[in-house]
């Protein structure tokens, strides 16, 4: 699948730069082909969600945690569906791969397992940069919310984008036909979203359902951008950082790890 290394030395060098670079690349223009499905949906979407509880509750919900419950809940809506699109990058391209059987094209070139991650997770960082700034423009001129730290929610977008597009590649990998991928992605991506804090505060559950939240790292995704959009959160900013982090160096490992072997890979 990789390049034999004599000597510890490439012709490319100990990295590849040029081939991650275009690897990363093609992912991207991959997405950018079909902006419309890309881009515009998941702010579609989440104005939809947003006519919808509004509609359904408007003024009838108080304050949930001392702001308006629009103004809480539109950083949920903007992170769910960041995640969201980050999965959908990396695990629709390599079940695609698969299923038409093209994957020796990407295993061929000279990428170690490491350029190979960091390419296909360059790409769904890319999209969910994208993904974030569209709603985040959507929500500063439509509803006057503007980041009140926007560094928090750069760093709590681009670590969920990098965890989100490793469980990708895992079920892009793991999965050897559509049906499979969508499976885990409504089985367990969804339902994780969902109860994570998309749309209340976990202080409203019961003391088992918190316990179950705070062993989420989707929630500290969520709390972590709602924290850095309105100054408000569940639990500290800090806290959600190690964990996130942590998350990530196990789902990166995971994915490296199968793409040395070729786990599921090689025919």
């Amino acid at each position: 699948m990789n390049e034999q290394v004599q000597m510890g030395v490439r012709r490319f060098g100990r990295v590849n730069w040029l081939g991650t670079w275009t690897l990363t690349r093609r992912e991207v223009s991959r997405f950018m082909n079909v902006w419309s499905q890309t881009v515009m949906a998941p702010l579609i979407n989440a104005g939809l969600f947003l006519m919808i509880f509004t509609i359904a509750i408007g003024s009838q919900r108080g304050d949930v945690m001392g702001v308006p419950f629009m103004v809480f809940l539109a950083p949920g809506i903007l992170t769910m569906t960041v995640i969201q699109n980050a999965f959908a990058n990396t695990s629709s391209s390599l079940a695609s791969a698969k299923v038409q059987g093209n994957i020796v094209d990407t295993l061929m070139p000279p990428l170690s397992a490491a350029e190979l991650v960091t390419g296909y997770i360059g790409g769904a960082v890319a999209r969910g940069l994208l993904v974030a700034v569209v709603i985040s423009v959507g929500l500063a001129v439509f509803l006057g919310i503007w980041m009140q730290n926007p560094f928090w929610v750069l760093l709590f977008v681009v670590l969920g984008s990098v965890l989100m597009g490793g469980l990708g590649m895992i079920a892009g990998i793991f999965a050897n036909k559509f049906d499979q991928l969508s499976a885990i992605s409504n089985f367990l991506i969804t339902p994780l979203a969902f109860l994570s804090g998309t749309f209340y505060s976990i202080e409203a559950l019961p003391p088992l359902m918190q316990a179950m939240s705070h062993a989420n790292p989707f929630f500290y995704i969520i709390d972590g951008v709602r924290f850095g959009m309105i100054g408000v959160s569940d639990s500290s900013p800090w806290v959600g950082l190690v964990v996130v982090c942590l998350s990530c160096v196990v789902v990166l490992s995971i994915c490296l790890r199968w793409m040395t072997t070729g786990y599921r890979l090689k025919a």
